[in-house]
């Protein structure tokens, strides 16, 4: 999701709905899903609608959105009395599609797409504090509740703060961004994203692809602050209880971290296995010995060249499509996965 292209100047405010949202490979993953009419399809990340849309408009089917960010599901009210009867919304988190679901009487759905990490409305609007590019509330809370990015840069240890900017970051030089963020704080704790970013940017060098140093460390607060691995986990657990035999499950990522857990899941869930990462729960892994889904590419699809040009944001997308097998779920294997 957070490549997903947008036009205009970034706003001060709320994202404006003027400002134009196309998400990445949004032809390939329609082209997977194959909407068909009465069809029953779950967009577990709406953020500006543009892959529910592009279902709405494909065949006369049903598409239940899921948001945890409140600003997104008011964004989509319009949307909803575009097509009337047809379009869903639900606030909550993809990991728990099969309650939300299942509460309102949907016991399978023939389709669904994931369009991972935060959106660049979220981005764009630097009171979120996402960005490290313009300065706003060190936030980052994709629902806007609960433990903010600034809380766990002024009340972490330093090694607390090092292993989350490792491991969720993959920045190596993680160590010496922590202890320089502790002696930050020290003169006055964080409240500010840019302060934050100069912090880092004095540790840490520009990469030679032009990388801004702060990249990984805002990732990877962001990342800590959502959970998002572990939604991403669930949301793969649930589109698996939640898909009828034949279902498609799409899902677009935008790094290693997020493609790494869903190429290991659906290998394993072909009934092959890899080797699980650090970020991985093994049984996740685990090949298992009856198939529930079926690669429908062994490889991930990436943006075409045309798109990068008028997208530079999706250079790093990555989708991954797999069909779900009538096999029944297996969400109770070993290791608590549930």
């Amino acid at each position: 999701m957070c490549p997903a292209f947008t036009t205009g100047t970034p706003t001060d405010g709320a994202p404006s709905e003027a400002l134009d949202h196309i998400p990445v490979l949004l032809a390939e993953v329609i082209g997977a899903l194959a909407p068909r009419a009465d069809g029953v399809y779950l967009d577990g990340t709406f953020g500006a609608g543009g892959y529910s849309t592009a279902m709405l408009e494909a065949a006369p089917c049903i598409v239940w959105a899921i948001d945890r960010d409140p600003e997104a599901l008011v964004r989509g009210d319009a949307l909803s009395a575009r097509f009337p009867g047809r379009l869903n919304l639900l606030q909550g988190r993809f990991g728990d599609m099969a309650d939300l679901l299942s509460a309102r009487g949907i016991t399978g759905v023939d389709g669904v797409a994931l369009d991972l990490g935060v959106s660049s409305m979220q981005i764009d609007d630097r009171t979120r504090g996402f960005s490290f590019l313009r300065d706003g509330p060190l936030d980052m809370r994709m629902e806007k509740s609960g433990r903010s990015a600034a809380d766990v840069v002024n009340t972490l240890s330093e090694k607390e703060l090092a292993d989350i900017i490792f491991t969720y970051g993959e920045e190596r030089h993680a160590r010496r961004v922590a202890r320089a963020i502790v002696e930050a704080r020290r003169e006055r704790p964080f409240s500010r994203t840019l302060r934050l970013a100069d912090v880092i940017r004095a540790e840490v060098r520009r990469s030679q692809d032009g990388i801004d140093p702060a990249t990984r460390t805002f990732q990877a607060l962001r990342i800590y602050v959502n959970d998002e691995l572990g939604e991403l986990e669930r949301g793969l657990l649930g589109a698996e209880k939640m898909l009828r035999p034949g279902g498609i499950l799409a899902v677009v990522s935008f790094h290693s971290l997020e493609d790494r857990i869903v190429k290991t899941f659906l290998k394993a869930r072909s009934g092959a296995a890899i080797r699980p990462s650090r970020h991985t729960p093994a049984s996740l892994g685990a090949p298992t010995a009856t198939a529930t889904f079926t690669p429908v590419s062994r490889r991930p699809i990436g943006p075409s060249e045309g798109e990068m040009t008028r997208n530079p944001r999706s250079r790093s997308a990555r989708l991954r499509v797999a069909a779900r097998t009538a096999a029944p779920s297996l969400t109770s294997i070993a290791g608590g996965l549930t």
